[in-house]
């Protein structure tokens, strides 16, 4: 028997509940730690499961979701690309996700050069072989699709687990 292989996500914004009704003592945050450990925990079964390339594409797509997601719950400047980077820029910060810079842009024709410092995912793990941000590629790749309409790919090209001091994602339309 074949499972149903579904293209609308099952996940809702809702899913999320009332952090501030379910934690009234603890609030919304919680330790990078415990982030990371979920995180990486996860990848790991993945990786033993399913190989790198499958758990690349899950962590991918799960980003991907994220960030369409997220811009259409969180984010309200939505007329201007400069007013949507502003305001993107003050929650990414405020949330404690990362610190968030644009180095290139060419908006004619949707290409980008982002950094990001003080990463949720790696900002601070001793340095390794591979560039390990490929949740945050996928969520980059949602928040600018669901601001312009079109498909990105993003790429890390510099993280810091390979010795750089903020994670650099090259950004280009697809569509």
């Amino acid at each position: 028997m074949f499972k149903e292989e579904r293209t609308e996500p099952l996940f809702e914004w809702a899913m999320l509940g009332k952090v501030d009704t379910g934690r009234p003592n603890l609030g919304f945050t919680a330790h990078v730690a415990v982030y990371r450990l979920m995180q990486f925990t996860l990848r790991d079964v993945l990786i033993r499961q399913h190989g790198v390339e499958a758990a690349d594409r899950v962590f991918y797509g799960a980003g991907e979701l994220a960030g369409k997601l997220f811009y259409e719950n969180v984010i309200t400047k939505r007329e201007s690309f400069s007013e949507f980077v502003a305001e993107l820029q003050d929650v990414l910060r405020e949330m404690g996700i990362g610190i968030l810079r644009i180095e290139k842009e060419d908006l004619e024709n949707l290409t980008f050069t982002l950094t990001v410092a003080e990463d949720l995912d790696c900002s601070g793990l001793p340095a390794c072989d591979e560039r390990i941000c490929t949740y945050d590629e996928g969520f980059i790749s949602g928040l600018l699709s669901a601001h312009t309409g079109k498909k990105f790919r993003v790429k890390e090209v510099d993280c810091w687990c390979s010795g750089d001091r903020v994670c650099r994602f090259d950004v280009k339309s697809v569509s």
